[in-house]
């Protein structure tokens, strides 16, 4: 019996994963040309996982399941220029207590019952 890892370095069959993208390919036309095949048979079940997800499943599998290669953390994927990192907020001013205290007692608390009869 061969180790895991001489089996994940095999390249897959070239014939197998042929086939398999072709009839992706067959089933993405289908679903995007025929109504009836993107509908749902009582037998099988949604047609366009059996035309379109199950082949492309089938040859994630057979390439052993890998995942798109990301760049490292410090290469840059865009030439885009990168905004520079500034303080996210500055603090409120902070006023002294009596001045709260000033305008909180010029505003009316409540407003009388006649005063929003009016309104």
């Amino acid at each position: 019996m061969t180790p895991i890892t001489a089996i994940r370095n095999e390249r897959p069959d070239p014939r197998l994963a042929a086939i398999l993208r072709r009839t992706a390919i067959a089933g993405a036309g289908l679903v995007l040309a025929l109504p009836a095949a993107r509908g749902y048979n009582p037998w099988i079940g949604a047609m366009p996982l059996w035309l379109l997800a199950m082949p492309l499943a089938s040859l994630w599998a057979l390439q052993g399941f890998r995942l798109p290669r990301v760049a490292p953390a410090g290469t840059r994927l865009s030439a885009a220029p990168r905004r520079r990192r500034r303080p996210q907020a500055r603090r409120r001013r902070q006023y002294p207590a009596a001045s709260r205290a000033l305008a909180a007692s010029s505003r009316p608390s409540a407003i009388s019952s006649a005063a929003r009869q009016n309104s």
